[in-house]
């Protein structure tokens, strides 16, 4: 199986990249799931749609994870409590709306997706290792529960999705980290057989301040009275994720490979 997961979307530009650019990918590297973090997808870069979500979806994305940011539009909440396939951190609060992990099947095959969120620098929530491993007494790759685990780190530190990686290494398929919006070189197939990459960076115009405008950004960093609110950078978008083909009888990765298309990056597809 091929399966794909792409980082944060950022903004308008982000958006507008996936609905261009993922049906072509697709088609092309004969991908069988999508997932793809669409925390950062609304007009402001913080939160996402319910019309953006359909779009993902027309567009071929399987399943959206999330992060801190998932709350951040009106529209979240009711996503969440009426969308299997839209996932927030699964160690928020007990009472979050919505799940933070699902069982997806396609092509006759259980895809399990888990999207956790980090203690470090993020907002407060349940310890992100306690909920990994109650993850790991439930699901266990080929036991009829799960034949592909696919595994959305939305931390700050690296030394939380490296610690997490090793923790899920031989267990699932991949994990990689979002959060960070820059593309990490570090993408493998650990020891074990668990596809990594401690940051898959972001769908978003890469010209900017991980994502967003970067003349506001340095008025910010420079208190500069005359910058106002964040808000997401407009030029040409990269799409900006990794590909994983897993074995279909052990659910480990076989061959890892970056997606790195069009903006300013340089391309690697």
């Amino acid at each position: 199986m091929n399966i794909l997961i792409l980082g944060d979307v950022a903004g308008p530009a982000g958006v507008k990249a996936v609905k261009g650019k993922l049906p072509g990918i697709i088609n092309e590297k004969k991908i069988d799931f999508v997932v793809l973090n669409g925390e950062n997808a609304a007009d402001s870069g913080r939160g996402i749609t319910k019309k953006i979500f359909e779009d993902f979806l027309t567009a071929g994305v399987d399943v959206i994870t999330t992060g801190n940011h998932v709350w951040d539009h009106k529209d979240a909440e009711g996503i969440a409590s009426k969308n299997i396939n839209f996932l927030r951190p699964s160690n928020m609060p007990k009472d979050s709306p919505g799940k933070g992990e699902g069982i997806f099947i396609k092509n006759g095959k259980k895809f399990v997706v888990l999207n956790l969120m980090g203690n470090v620098f993020m907002k407060k929530c349940d310890d992100v290792f306690v909920a990994a491993k109650n993850f790991l007494e439930r699901f266990k790759l080929g036991n009829g529960k799960a034949d592909f685990i696919i595994v959305d780190m939305h931390a700050e530190t690296t030394s939380e999705k490296m610690a997490m990686g090793h923790l899920f290494d031989g267990k699932a398929t991949m994990v990689v980290g979002t959060h960070t919006h820059v593309p990490t070189s570090d993408y493998r197939i650990m020891e074990k057989g668990t596809a990594y990459q401690t940051d898959i960076g972001m769908c978003g115009d890469y010209n900017s301040v991980i994502g967003m405008n970067r003349d506001n950004s340095l008025k910010k960093f420079l208190k500069d009275s005359s910058a106002e609110n964040h808000h997401p950078a407009l030029g040409e978008a990269t799409i900006s994720g990794l590909l994983v083909l897993a074995d279909d009888k052990t659910g480990l990765a076989k061959k890892v490979q970056p997606i790195i298309l069009g903006g300013s990056l340089q391309e690697r597809i």
